[in-house]
């Protein structure tokens, strides 16, 4: 009788004592913070030796480091790292196992310990009462995943300290012992949110903890329902691969292909397209997405968000679901904030996805709010738009305004991003035109003593496709190419720097206010046939013309120009010439018309506004002596014969088409 309560009283100090240090811990834990910004004590840890160091007790023990390769045969204390379980622990696994897996438990509203885990207020408070109070599985697999939902809801810098004072608090170890002695008892819902709270809390992959939870997650695969293989498909996406995860994962493909049928939970549907990824079959993408548009009418803005998002993740282009989520995005564009807003570009940008009423809702909000706007925040936005060849013109209107009042703004990594978006999508302010280019100049110059080689090569560039030569910086840049300081011998991007000056080169000529109209300008018609995508374009000419000799095809002008055809025609328009006869007499009253099929990429999405490479060319060919047609070749080639025949003869025979600053195919 004595013994006993000596044992007792030995029981209950061992007990105070845990109690009391860890409550220290978490008594000292908003002191350790306070100092958080004079030292980083995770800055060099490594999480071996770290773990190793809080659980010393561990050694050999339950918390144990497998290799990769290591299979988990035990949860026992006393398997060592490598060990192959003997029969007889394997059995006693089997007798753990349960027959039967019951619904998840429902937590007892009469427990006043739930009660007060719901009182926590940062994950130490969970784990200074699974030492106090815990006693039960349940009560342990709760304390870890409040542990990780407090966690998750602190900053990055408060998470980084946070982390130590878990892994050094005493009630971490002994709870994660716990788990793993009961992981084959836990109910469904508490084992994957444990696994889940565990990785996501960084307890390391290759821990006998984690792989031990990996492996039972194996063994219940079939009885996990959806809500939890949502929860183990998220956190199995975050894990690096090892044998446990690619099977667990290789399970898991198989399973929500059998039950995709069945999931009606918009959420739950959306969280499996993110986590499985891209490297998943077609088939199960296009059932993923069959079992999506099924659920498409309850679509919340919210979930909008992350079906365009998990499709991104997926790598997935669904345009009936991408057409209804960007329906919902604008009747719900201004309960996004801006950086929101700018993934929605770049997740169109990567998923191919043209929609002009969507992009054009996104820069019209934008613009009618810019002053409440951060302006480094607009010009990523605008950024964005320029990935996606959108020219958001009264967007980009009102920041050329915003630019000339401070330009401050412009320190060099904005003013480069600023000069590439305009002068891609070719846009040159209404108002101001002058001060605007002028700003971007002497924001350019004040950049020069900084300014890397590549960076003044873009700059320039960029100003000299809009049509102004900043002749500072010009100066600077051709000083450098004297020296052959712009383009090394074994620079990568080489070809595309040439290209780059080649183009700046032929704009101070061209552009040069010193630069006078040719009377007639020699070309070279290249003897190579005409190429099969101009083949239509080709013998609807003859037929409209009469003769080959009416128009040249295939042709080469000076500064390495390239016209599909040419046409010359009188004074007055009204008549072809042949091609032979202007040769020999050349005169300035020759009208020369240039024919070129261009892509559609080479316009400004859902209009017929070139691109700026493509307006540096036309204004260039004016230059030297032509009226440019531009013609959009994918619609043309999708025109019949008798049909192509007419639009050329519209276009050849109609001076609009001549006094018109763009001629294309309109885009439906």
């Amino acid at each position: 009788m004595k013994i006993s309560y000596l044992l007792n009283t030995v029981r209950y100090l061992h007990r105070y004592s845990s109690v009391l240090t860890a409550k220290s811990s978490s008594t000292t834990r908003k002191h350790i913070l306070w100092i958080s910004i004079c030292r980083d004590p995770l800055g060099n840890v490594n999480f071996r030796d770290l773990f190793l160091n809080l659980f010393p007790s561990l050694h050999g023990s339950s918390l144990r480091f497998l290799s990769q390769k290591t299979d988990v045969f035990s949860t026992g204390a006393e398997v060592l790292v490598g060990e192959q379980a003997s029969p007889s622990s394997v059995e006693a696994e089997k007798l753990d196992h349960p027959g039967s897996f019951k619904a998840k438990c429902v937590v007892d509203e009469n427990d006043p310990f739930f009660a007060t885990l719901q009182k926590c207020t940062c994950p130490c408070d969970a784990l200074d009462l699974a030492a106090e109070s815990a006693v039960s599985i349940k009560h342990y697999t709760n304390c870890l995943t409040t542990a990780w939902r407090l966690f998750k809801n602190l900053s990055e810098e408060q998470q980084r300290y946070e982390k130590q004072l878990i892994f050094e608090h005493p009630a971490f170890a002994r709870l994660c012992q716990q788990l793993l002695r009961k992981s084959r008892r836990m109910t469904r819902g508490d084992l994957v949110f444990s696994l889940h709270a565990a990785v996501s809390l960084g307890v390391p992959q290759n821990t006998l903890l984690v792989q031990t939870l990996l492996r039972v997650c194996q063994e219940r695969l079939n009885q996990l329902d959806n809500r939890c293989v949502s929860v183990l498909a998220s956190t199995l996406s975050g894990m690096d691969k090892d044998k446990n995860v690619s099977a667990l994962q290789a399970g898991l493909q198989l399973l929500v292909e059998q039950r995709i049928s069945s999931i009606k939970d918009i959420f739950i549907l959306q969280n499996l397209m993110k986590c499985m990824g891209k490297d998943i079959p077609v088939f199960l993408k296009k059932k993923l997405e069959m079992a999506v548009l099924k659920e498409i009418d309850h679509l919340t803005f919210p979930n909008a968000l992350r079906v365009v998002f998990a499709l991104v993740a997926m790598n997935y282009c669904s345009y009936p679901i991408l057409n209804v989520c960007s329906k919902k995005i604008q009747e719900n564009v201004h309960d996004a904030p801006l950086r929101q807003l700018i993934l929605i570009l770049q997740a169109c940008h990567t998923l191919q996805y043209r929609n002009v009423k969507l992009f054009s809702a996104l820069a019209d909000y934008i613009n009618s709010t810019a002053c409440l706007w951060d302006k480094r925040l607009i010009v990523l936005f605008l950024s964005a738009c320029e990935t996606l060849g959108f020219q958001p013109s009264e967007l980009m209107e009102t920041f050329a305004e915003k630019v000339t009042e401070d330009p401050e703004l412009l320190y060099l990594k904005n003013l480069l991003i600023v000069l590439r978006v305009y002068s891609r999508l070719n846009y040159v302010p209404r108002v101001q035109k002058h001060l605007f280019f002028e700003t971007l100049h002497s924001c350019l110059n004040k950049c020069l003593p900084q300014i890397s080689n590549t960076d003044l090569l873009k700059a320039v560039h960029s100003l000299c496709i809009l049509g102004y030569l900043p002749h500072q910086a010009l100066d600077e840049l051709l000083q450098k190419d004297s020296k052959n300081q712009l383009i090394l011998s074994d620079d990568l991007y080489k070809e595309q720097k040439e290209t780059m000056l080649r183009y700046v080169k032929t704009c101070m000529e061209l552009d040069s206010p010193s630069f006078t109209k040719p009377a007639f300008v020699l070309t070279e018609n290249l003897s190579s046939p005409v190429s099969l995508n101009l083949r239509k374009a080709q013998e609807a000419l003859i037929e409209l013309l009469g003769d080959e000799n009416m128009f040249l095809q295939n042709v080469q002008l000076p500064y390495k120009y390239h016209i599909d055809f040419e046409i010359r025609m009188d004074s007055d328009r009204k008549k072809v010439l042949p091609i032979t006869a202007t040769d020999d007499h050349p005169d300035s009253s020759v009208q020369r018309l240039a024919l070129l099929f261009v892509p559609l990429s080479a316009f400004c999405v859902g209009t017929v506004h070139p691109q700026g490479k493509l307006a540096m060319k036309k204004r260039h060919l004016n230059k030297l002596g032509f009226d440019v047609i531009l013609i959009q070749n994918k619609k043309f080639q999708e025109m019949t014969k008798e049909d192509a025949v007419e639009f050329l003869k519209g276009k050849i025979y109609s001076e609009e088409a001549f006094s018109s600053s763009e001629v294309a195919v309109q885009d439906n």
